[in-house]
């Protein structure tokens, strides 16, 4: 895997515009299977593998297995992984798949990937065969985004799994100066999404953003490679897909938490894992 792939040369930010175009709300809201009102888009004919796809990792957990609903890997699917594809395209001249993929950390496919999103893995369970799949993809240049996980046992449940494909590798906090805090979008703070509810709340309570007691503190901690390359980035007391999924919901929740902080943070993240 390359991560400095032909494609990303293509990467160019529409910094000057991109704040004024993501303050243009939108009501796109699904409903049943299909895309709902989210925009659909072409990209060039015969450079399919030349397109940023949005892959979420599917896995197992305390949760179950398969398309049921009730939390792990599929939260806020297909919602936040359709419209961030869509803002990607919108706010950068990066060439994005309108359609995202899922895949098992040992899919064949995977490689093909340079970039993975992983929901709420405070059950989250690998097996042995994703552990070194994993390991192998990382080292090997791709980059892991792990979102949407609250309160210290979530985060201890996930430190262990990830503590098996890197045991000598401990997640470092990324200090507010860090390039991925300002790399496109300067972020004034480590921002903290919450859930639609827990942000519609916010306005009434004094600003509480946190989704339960321990979690009052947003943390962005990564895991570095031997070089320094970052290989994941772990946003946890925080939601962003939350914020891509629900952006056409409620008018305060997207101009509080989608237009300010998750596609901003969002968009730093994909743009600093394509370009270091």
């Amino acid at each position: 895997m390359n991560p400095n792939a032909k494609w990303i040369i293509a990467i160019a930010l529409i910094a000057i515009t991109a704040t004024a175009v993501l303050a243009q709300r939108r009501g796109f809201r699904r409903s049943g299977a299909d895309r709902g009102d989210v925009p659909v888009w072409s990209n060039e004919a015969g450079f399919e593998k030349d397109v940023f796809t949005f892959a979420r990792v599917q896995y197992d957990s305390g949760y179950g297995r398969g398309w049921g609903r009730g939390g792990g890997w599929r939260t806020d699917y297909p919602d936040a992984d359709l419209n961030f594809s869509f803002r990607l395209q919108q706010l950068t001249a990066m060439k994005v798949a309108p359609d995202g993929k899922i895949l098992r950390l040992t899919d064949p496919d995977l490689s093909s990937h340079p970039f993975l999103y992983l929901s709420e893995p405070g059950r989250l369970e690998f097996d042995d065969a994703e552990v070194k799949a994993l390991r192998r993809y990382l080292l090997n240049g791709g980059f892991l985004m792990v979102d949407d996980f609250w309160g210290e046992a979530e985060y201890e449940n996930f430190h262990e799994q990830i503590k098996r494909v890197f045991p000598d590798r401990e997640p470092q906090e990324l200090p507010l100066d860090h390039p991925i805090f300002h790399c496109v979008f300067d972020l004034k703070i480590k921002p903290q999404i919450p859930n639609f509810q827990t942000g519609e709340e916010s306005q009434y309570n004094g600003g509480i953003t946190w989704e339960r007691p321990d979690a009052r503190t947003p943390h962005y901690r990564a895991i570095f490679d031997d070089k320094g390359r970052m290989m994941v980035m772990i946003c946890h007391n925080t939601d962003l897909g939350d914020g891509w999924e629900r952006e056409g919901v409620y008018e305060y929740y997207f101009r509080e938490f989608s237009e300010k902080k998750a596609y901003p943070l969002g968009i730093n993240i994909v743009f600093y894992a394509m370009t270091h």
